[in-house]
């Protein structure tokens, strides 16, 4: 049997994780983690969900801490080892940290040196393997099976879904008609689903062209394609989870594909518009935004953690386009003039008759004076 007592299949069922478990990764992460900010991109008409601004700077730190912690409560003391892009990696090297863990991660070259700086912050060991994050997981896997560490998805994890769907919990009070996920593996898009489908709210998710491995999955297309370079380095994976694939199917309404300068102009609008600075696959959901319908859109910024380099070259070679300038809402035209389909001219309101005024010059005034009032001074006495 495998770790996680599932099938020997190495595929778990979809009936692993549910709402309950979502609720449960609520309780648990409720005494580490904060409630990150919602904030009103009003030039964007779209609500974010700043998880940028979350521990370790993304959204991963969530899904790490709910697998260990439920792990401790399985009674499951084993180190842990991890493949990731660099924002898992430094989500488990944090709960390692804080729950005494003892914690590896394999990171492929080319991995931001923010993220790697990250990781060697919090004491985690870092491995770097391969060119990609397929690559990195191939090795994580094996060193696992090697020495025996507990190995922990970034996405493909029952626990690491529900920890991300606490997210969707807290949007859930904001009231929106739809809310727009990023998706590498899927975890975060699972999560959410499922926090949110119950409440009768809209889920989609946004990749990148030639990063859709998600995309072309749920049309049935499982092809190995290896993804094209993007900046959205944090979802460039090969293939996504079996686990995640089917929650993806069955709850997402709609995956939006964006280009890749749709997404380079989001990153630098979002930093000189709304001061808030995200990384390549942090501003996907709200590139996205644009294509989606919707009166409360909310887009989840997924992770902040970008080179400084990165972000200095794209404000310097990106030039976005002004905003759209606020529509003022006109009275529509009189109901007789749409019955017969032309267009009324619009009346100013009747303005009331007012009476005449009476002569109100100074010589028609009278003037009552206090009994104690103080007399005028002339400018002879008025002298220092």
């Amino acid at each position: 049997m495998p770790e996680t007592g599932r099938a020997s299949t190495g595929e778990p069922d979809v009936g692993d994780v549910g709402v309950a478990d979502v609720l449960a990764a609520q309780s648990r992460l409720r005494r580490f983690l904060p409630v990150t900010p919602m904030h009103q991109a009003e030039r964007f008409g779209v609500m974010l969900k700043l998880e940028n601004l979350q521990r370790t700077g993304s959204y991963k730190v969530r899904g790490a801490l709910n697998a260990m912690l439920a792990a401790r409560e399985r009674g499951d003391e084993r180190p842990v080892i991890c493949a990731s892009a660099g924002n898992h990696a430094q989500g488990v090297a944090w709960a390692a940290y804080r729950l005494g863990v003892q914690a590896i991660t394999v990171m492929p070259h080319g991995a931001p040196e923010t993220k790697i700086a990250g990781v060697t912050h919090w004491g985690a060991t870092v491995r770097q393997h391969g060119d990609s994050y397929d690559e990195a997981f191939a090795f994580a896997r094996q060193l696992a099976e090697q020495y025996g560490y507990r190995f922990l998805s970034a996405f493909d994890d029952p626990d690491v879904i529900a920890g991300q769907g606490t997210i969707g919990i807290e949007i859930a009070p904001h009231a929106p008609d739809v809310v727009i996920v990023p998706i590498g593996g899927g975890g975060l898009a699972s999560g959410v689903a499922l926090a949110l489908k119950s409440q009768g709210v809209r889920v989609v998710g946004a990749q990148v062209e030639g990063v859709d491995s998600m995309a072309r999955a749920i049309r049935g297309d499982v092809r190995q394609i290896d993804p094209v370079k993007s900046l959205a380095d944090g979802v460039r994976v090969k293939v996504p989870g079996f686990l995640t694939r089917q929650l993806c199917a069955r709850l997402l309404d709609d995956v939006v594909i964006v280009r890749e300068a749709e997404l380079r102009e989001t990153l630098v609008r979002l930093a000189l518009e709304e001061n808030l600075i995200a990384e390549g696959a942090g501003a996907l959901a709200l590139a996205a935004g644009r294509r989606v319908a919707g009166r409360r859109k909310c887009a989840v910024v997924s992770g902040g953690n970008i080179d400084a380099a990165t972000l200095a070259q794209l404000l310097s070679e990106v030039r976005p386009r002004p905003p759209r300038k606020p529509r003022r809402r006109n009275r529509g035209p009189e109901p007789a003039a749409a019955a017969k389909g032309d267009a009324a001219p619009r009346k100013d309101p009747p303005v009331a008759k007012r009476r005449p005024a009476a002569n109100l010059s100074p010589a028609t005034i009278p003037v009552t004076k206090a009994p104690n009032a103080p007399q005028p001074v002339s400018e002879e006495e008025f002298t220092w």
